[in-house]
C-alpha cells in the first residue's frame, strides 16, 4: 500500500485504464486534513486478483445483465493480506466502507469487492452489510517462543519423510552443479534485475500467457524502493540459470514470496529459488513471516501452513446477492472442512514448536 509502489504500477503502464484498471481513489478529509483512504479500481476484468469471481460474472451475462465495470480495492497483481482501507481511526473506517458502498449504488455497478482484507477491518464490512469470503494461503511462521536457529533446526522439527524429502530436492540442485547468492537492496545490480525480468517472462511464457508487470516497473523499484526487495541467483560455472524476488518489509520481519524463473529447467530449482532460499534467509535475518502467496498445497511439505485469508463483497442485485450468500455460506463449510483436513497433515513433529500459539490461521 506504500504510495510509490502503487503509483509505480500506473506509470510503468502495468495497471492502467488500457490494461482494465481504472484507477478511482477514494479519500476522507476533515477540516481539510485527510484522515483516511481506499485505492480501488474501476475494473474491466477479472484478471491480477486472486479471489476469483468470475462464475458470479458468467452468472450475470447468462442473464443478460452486465457484471463489469465492478468496484474493486485492492493492490494489483499483489495476493497479500493487509488493510486496505486506511484510517486514522475506526470511526473513519467505518465512513469510508460506507461511501464505498454508496458510490457503487449511485453508479449503478454490479458490485464492490475489497481483498485479502485485515482481521481488525471485518467489523466494518458486516456492520455495512457487506458478505464475507474465506480463502487459504500458506504461511512459514517462526515460534517467538523457540525460534529457528538456522535452517537445519527447521528441517529438524519436521516429520522425517518431509525432512527427508527436503533434503533430497536440495541435493538434486547442489549435484546439478547450482548454487545461489542473495542480493539485498541496492546490492541488486542492474544486471541482477535485468536477468530476473527475462526469467519472469519465461514462467509467463510457459503458462502461454502475458506478463501483467512491465520492465518499467520492476526498474522503478530498483529505484524508489530498493529497500523492499530480495533476490536470488541460482549460477552453474559461474552462469545464472535461474532467479526468484521476494519483497521484504525490515521493520515487520516479513518476507512475500513473489516471482520466479529459469532460463532452463533443473529438477527442484522451483523449490530451492522460492522456499529454501528465503526461508534459510528469514530465519538467519531475524524475520518472523515468510508468505508463500496464493495458492499451493505442496508448500504445506515445506514448512508452511494454512492461514484463513478474507475478503469483502456487496452486490447490488438482491437476487444475486441471495444467491452469492448462499454460496458463500456453502463455501465457508468447506473452507473450514479444507483447512482442519490441512491442520491434520501438520509436517511438523508432534510438540515441535513449528506451529507457534496465536498464529495467524487461529
Amino acid at each position: 500500500m506504500k504510495h510509490e509502489y502503487l503509483c509505480a504500477l500506473y506509470d510503468s503502464g502495468s495497471a492502467t485504464p488500457e490494461s482494465g484498471w481504472a484507477w478511482c481513489m477514494a479519500t476522507l478529509r476533515r477540516g481539510g486534513v485527510l484522515v483516511g483512504g481506499v485505492a480501488t479500481f474501476l475494473k474491466g476484468h477479472s484478471y491480477g486478483e486472486y479471489v476469483f469471481d468470475w462464475a458470479w460474472a458468467d452468472a450475470y451475462r447468462r442473464h443478460g445483465l452486465p457484471y463489469y465495470p465492478k468496484l474493486l480495492g485492492a493492490v494489483p497483481f499483489t495476493p497479500v493480506p493487509g488493510t486496505r482501507v486506511l484510517a486514522a481511526h475506526p470511526g473513519v473506517r467505518e465512513a469510508l466502507v460506507k461511501a464505498l458502498r454508496n458510490f457503487a449504488e449511485r453508479q449503478r455497478l454490479s458490485s464492490a469487492h475489497l481483498l485479502f482484507i485485515e482481521e481488525d477491518e471485518r467489523a466494518a464490512f458486516e456492520a455495512d452489510g457487506w458478505m464475507l469470503r474465506e480463502g487459504v494461503q500458506f504461511h512459514w511462521q517462526n515460534d517467538p517462543a523457540q525460534p529457528c536457529a538456522d535452517f537445519a533446526d527447521l528441517l529438524a522439527r519436521l516429520q522425517r519423510e518431509k525432512r527427508k524429502k527436503i533434503q533430497q530436492e536440495r541435493r538434486r540442485v547442489t549435484d546439478a552443479g547450482v548454487s545461489f547468492t542473495a542480493h539485498v537492496g541496492r546490492g541488486i545490480g542492474a544486471d541482477e534485475w535485468d536477468f530476473f525480468y527475462r526469467c519472469y517472462t519465461l514462467t509467463y511464457a510457459a503458462h502461454h500467457s502475458t506478463p501483467y508487470l512491465t520492465k518499467d516497473f520492476f526498474d522503478q523499484m530498483a529505484r524508489q524502493m530498493p529497500d523492499h526487495w530480495l533476490m536470488f541467483v541460482g549460477r552453474r560455472g559461474g552462469e545464472p540459470i535461474g532467479a526468484s524476488l521476494v519483497a521484504i518489509d525490515a521493520d515487520q520481519r516479513v518476507a512475500w514470496g513473489r516471482y520466479w524463473g529459469s532460463v532452463e529447467y533443473v529438477p527442484c530449482l522451483h523449490f530451492e529459488a522460492c522456499y529454501y532460499q528465503p526461508l534459510a534467509w528469514c530465519i538467519e535475518n531475524g524475520f518472523e513471516r515468510f508468505e508463500g502467496g496464493a495458492q499451493g498445497e505442496h508448500k504445506m511439505a515445506r514448512g508452511l501452513l494454512p492461514v484463513r485469508t478474507t475478503s469483502a463483497h456487496w452486490l447490488r442485485d438482491p437476487r444475486f446477492a441471495s444467491a452469492v450468500a448462499d454460496f458463500l455460506a456453502q463455501e465457508g463449510q468447506g473452507i473450514q472442512s479444507y483447512v482442519d483436513e490441512l491442520r491434520e497433515r501438520n509436517p511438523f513433529k508432534e510438540g515441535s514448536a513449528g506451529e507457534p500459539a496465536g498464529s495467524r490461521e487461529d
